[in-house]
């Protein structure tokens, strides 16, 4: 049988869901809304579908799709109105704290209702593309490299690398047979700046020239050697790369303006004071949105 505790790992999902479904008993539905199910007498229309796939639909199996997608969300629909039935015949929606809760999901649903509209307005070609161009202009000029290293526990494997290199062994494949860094191909570090790097790697690097290869360095994660292949300065990425992490930053900026022209605006009385900052220089506190 479908659980509807399996959309979601808390119970707060839960209990979202179980308030739209409350409240599709006493809706006003539109009239051109499509029933589903009817359930003790109560319609599951098309609306509270679509309210419940726009909720959910990121949290289904990637492999449920199309009418098995629509079909796993009305069964989620009908249990959860099973379950608010019961929970209103118990009358559960009487107990003291029903009440409070109820309003608290409201300003919620509320709050996040006019966020989501602030942060799709924001969200602009002049504006993406304007947030993008600050941020590639505040990006100062910044030098990285592309090297290969060789990582052993001791000095002395450290010279029996090297040795072999020297001999005209392969940097890759000697890599590849002795060093002890997992995370790299044939000792392939690709592309990185210098604060990316611990500093004895990162002074040993990048006084390097391409085709140059260092001696033995010690750093905290054991003895390197470093082979650098290129040398250029850094270069923004293009928007299209990063056109996501772009609209976030505006849809963001412009949430927490409105957050605080209406914390500017408000009368805002705190009954119990939070602590004083530490130092009386201390910045306040940025809001939360």
């Amino acid at each position: 049988m479908f659980s509807p505790t399996s959309l979601r790992g808390t119970t707060a999902g839960f209990v979202c869901a179980l308030v739209l479904s409350t409240a599709s008993v006493f809706a006003v539905l539109p009239a051109s809304a499509k029933v589903l199910a009817t359930v003790n007498g109560k319609d599951i229309t098309d609306e509270d579908l679509r309210i419940a796939t726009e909720d959910l639909g990121a949290s289904l199996p990637p492999q449920i799709e199309g009418k098995a997608r629509e079909a796993y969300l009305l069964d989620f629909l009908i249990d959860g109105l099973l379950v608010a039935q019961k929970a209103q015949a118990d009358k559960l929606d009487q107990a003291p704290d029903f009440a409070a809760k109820l309003a608290y999901y409201r300003e919620k649903l509320l709050m996040e209702t006019l966020l989501g509209q602030v942060a799709k307005s924001a969200i602009t070609d002049a504006s993406v593309k304007a947030a993008y161009e600050e941020a590639a202009k505040a990006q100062k000029p910044e030098i990285e490299v592309h090297a290969r290293h060789i990582l052993v526990p001791t000095e002395a494997d450290a010279q029996a690398a090297l040795k072999r290199l020297k001999a005209g062994e392969d940097f890759a494949k000697v890599a590849k047979e002795v060093s002890k860094d997992p995370g790299s191909e044939g000792g392939d570090l690709g592309w990185f700046t210098k604060d990316r790097m611990v500093p004895e790697f990162a002074d040993a690097a990048f006084k390097l020239e391409p085709g140059q290869r260092s001696e033995p360095i010690k750093s905290s994660f054991g003895w390197h050697i470093i082979e650098v292949e290129g040398k250029r300065p850094k270069t923004f990425p293009p928007l299209a790369d990063v056109k996501d992490q772009v609209n976030r930053y505006v849809a963001q900026k412009a949430q927490s303006e409105l957050v605080q022209e209406l914390r500017k605006n408000a009368k805002i009385v705190r009954t119990d004071p939070p602590p004083a900052p530490a130092g009386k220089d201390a910045a306040p506190a940025p809001a939360k949105p």
